[in-house]
């Protein structure tokens, strides 16, 4: 009898769990040997991985190479260089301990999750999926992989590079790149699901672990905002808008889709971004609904008084090709402020105020990255600080996000928990306090009042000596800790 994706996984991720154990009892630097050579490998596998990339996204294989292939490479270098320092153990410094817990030592270590499942992307497969995953490993992780059906050339090239070292038998698994694998593996025995995708599916995805208490690392659609003041360099704004809107044909999570502009700055980059569009060529698209679904937004926009900065071209999915549209006189309560975009679409809204743009940009839900342009970085970093996303370039968009030492991740619709450097490598993990107690003297124990240093008058005198406002309560608290030490009262 053909076995169902759920009847299948029940004994693969047994058996991943079995290998976990071992894996975990690695040391670290062992683990990290494998990362080396992987990174090694991908000098030998540059061609056949950039080349499965143009089959399945249509995207060139020299820009495969910079876009993706880089930040693998330089993931793979930071956890060799960093992960060791990560994971170590911390003790707890003898000046956190409260007095109560005199004799007590205690540290902190990183524990691996168990079994990681991993539901892959396709936009960047490369660079996204292989840092999830070469976290995960590094971490003690067993893994359970599940590539996204819409890039299996990609999935399968990227296999064949992860298997050039040689992982414990069944530590990582990889599924067949099929919807049904997805679906089985919310049901499955794992420890932590990372999903990065529509934010749609990311709701169901959680709903569905938040039954079963199974933690998850949501990494979801974006809609992000470029706020450019009155001060910034114009000619930069535009190659940044255009790159933010036209990079990996507009599939990113990260593009640049709304630019909240300076009112004395509207108009010329208005002009600037015409003339892109008047020689810009059509973008291949990997899916044809990305296409139906920025023209349902563009027709809901124009229909309720938005405008076109150039003729509309007439949209259809028929061959997944699609020019670059920019609009203007959008509102909030339009569809294309709120929805998230997978095509290449933006929009231009000029703003009075900076607290105008900010108002403006607090009624988006999504909260993934965003970009601030201005000749002045310390005004910057304060707008930044108001903003509820997870990355923030200034001068620039989309590429500083892939320094490996950074963190990923967004907030409210566009997720929750991070990938990527220092806190995407804990993301893998756990803590695990361990506490020592040395000696044998143990007044909890006893029954209350039992004895001098268990009366309600010498827990008293040491909340006051330890949480005291003044230095002379402090005092009080312990001339009333000694009194009952040594005269058994206070």
């Amino acid at each position: 009898m053909h076995q169902t994706p759920i009847d299948s996984m029940s004994a693969l991720t047994q058996r991943c769990h079995q290998a976990q154990q071992n894996w975990a009892q690695q040391p670290l630097h062992q683990r990290l040997k494998l990362i080396q050579q992987l990174r090694y490998q991908l000098i030998d596998c540059k061609d056949e991985l950039c080349h499965a990339v143009e089959l399945d996204l249509g995207r060139p294989s020299h820009e495969t190479l910079p876009a993706e292939l880089f930040g693998l490479a330089a993931a793979c270098q930071f956890m060799e260089k960093r992960a060791s320092q990560i994971l170590a153990p911390r003790k707890i410094s003898r000046r956190d301990r409260p007095i109560w817990l005199f004799s007590q030592a205690d540290w902190v270590y990183r524990r691996p999750r168990g079994v990681v499942a991993i539901i892959g992307t396709w936009n960047f497969p490369l660079y996204l999926n292989g840092i999830q995953i070469i976290q995960a490993l590094v971490a003690g992780n067993g893994l359970v992989w599940k590539p996204s059906e819409m890039a299996p050339h990609s999935a399968a090239a990227l296999s064949r590079w992860l298997h050039r070292v040689e992982w414990p038998s069944d530590l990582f698994q990889v599924l067949p790149p099929e919807r049904a694998y997805g679906a089985a593996l919310l049901e499955a025995d794992i420890d932590h699901l990372v999903f990065t995708g529509h934010v749609e599916t990311g709701r169901k995805i959680a709903q569905r672990l938040g039954e079963r208490l199974i933690s998850s690392t949501l990494e979801l659609s974006g809609h992000d905002a470029m706020f450019v003041l009155e001060d910034a360099q114009l000619d930069l704004v535009v190659r940044a808008a255009w790159f933010g809107l036209t990079v990996n044909a507009s599939q990113t999570c990260i593009a640049v889709r709304r630019v909240l502009v300076s009112q004395p700055l509207a108009n010329p980059l208005v002009e600037r971004l015409q003339n892109k569009l008047a020689t810009a060529t059509p973008l291949h698209l990997v899916s044809s609904k990305q296409i139906d679904h920025a023209k349902a937004l563009i027709e809901d926009a124009i229909a309720k008084g938005a405008q076109s900065i150039a003729p509309l071209p007439v949209l259809t999915s028929a061959n997944q090709q699609m020019p670059p549209i920019i609009l203007t006189n959008v509102q909030p309560h339009m569809r294309i402020w709120q929805e998230d975009l997978f095509a290449p679409v933006m929009t231009i809204v000029p703003f009075q105020s900076l607290e105008d743009a900010l108002n403006l940009n607090q009624l988006c839900s999504f909260e993934l990255g965003a970009s601030i342009f201005t000749q002045s970085p310390e005004r910057a970093k304060q707008i930044a600080a108001r903003l509820g996303v997870g990355q923030c370039t200034i001068n620039d968009v989309v590429a500083p996000t892939a320094h490996p030492a950074t963190p990923f991740g967004g907030r409210k619709a566009s997720g929750w928990g991070t990938t990527q450097g220092r806190e995407g490598l804990l993301e893998m993990t756990i803590p695990q306090t361990v506490s020592l107690r040395h000696g044998s003297f143990r007044p909890h124990f006893e029954p209350p009042a039992s004895s001098r240093m268990t009366q309600p008058q010498f827990y008293e005198g040491i909340f006051r000596w330890e949480h005291a406002r003044t230095w002379k309560g402090r005092m009080k608290g312990l001339w009333q800790m000694l009194r009952i030490l040594l005269l058994g009262k206070a």
